[in-house]
């Protein structure tokens, strides 16, 4: 099992993304990801995603809104990844490298037409609505074989 945190910063109908294109043996290889990474042992999940925000952007995010919650069975081929989702829009801080990919702001009308996951495009949506959700995104070889989600 894996805990991670996912995070979409938005600023002026922009999202901050990364271009997952500098290490050919990640597994998000030539992906548009949000930005976020794995839990510490003893970390929370809000811990961790201004950690992983600070050090893959350079920003210092505050209060990140908990969008919701899904889980990726097997997601790795090995691992069930459990992953937290936040939206920030409060940040400070100056934009710097990071190691995986290049950061990028996005017109939101835009992300669509991204090279995401699959999945994304199911549950970026409902980032923008009022009530959390718990969802399970799978993948079979790397393709999307079906969703569920509740609403809370």
């Amino acid at each position: 099992m894996v805990l991670a945190t996912l995070c979409y910063i938005r600023n002026q109908g922009k999202t901050l993304m990364m271009h997952r294109v500098k290490r050919p043996d990640d597994m998000h290889y030539g992906k548009w990801n949000g930005l976020g990474g794995k839990l510490k042992p003893g970390e929370t999940p809000e811990e961790c995603v201004i950690r992983e925000v600070a050090e893959e952007s350079g920003l210092n995010i505050e209060g990140p809104r908990l969008r919701g919650f899904i889980t990726f069975p097997a997601f790795d081929q090995w691992d069930d990844w459990y992953v937290f989702v936040f939206t920030a829009d409060r940040f400070h801080g100056r934009l710097t490298e990071p190691d995986e990919g290049y950061l990028e702001w996005i017109e939101d009308g835009k992300l669509a037409s991204l090279e995401l996951w699959e999945g994304d495009h199911v549950f970026m949506p409902w980032l923008d609505g009022e009530k959390t959700f718990s969802a399970r995104i799978c993948y079979d070889q790397g393709k999307l074989s079906g969703h569920e989600v509740i609403f809370y």
